[in-house]
């Protein structure tokens, strides 16, 4: 449990560091630099990603390609 913790505040790092990266667009609307897979998939294969109560599944294909699954 205390893994899953620690992994949880490392998510919530990145995602700390990636929100600080936001720039405004001459809109008005905000724009995220982009985010390595590597960040994402933090060393593993795929990772659950929850939107809108509904779990997907971000993976790498054998050939490295991502795929999203619901």
């Amino acid at each position: 449990m205390a893994q899953q913790s620690a992994q949880d505040a490392k998510m919530v790092d990145v995602a700390s560091v990636h929100l600080a990266a936001q720039t405004s667009s001459k809109h008005g609307l905000v724009s995220l630099a982009p985010m390595s897979s590597a960040t994402v998939l933090r060393g593993h294969r795929s990772v659950p990603i929850e939107h809108e109560g509904v779990i997907y599944r971000l993976q790498v294909t054998k050939l490295g390609k991502l795929i999203l699954t619901k």
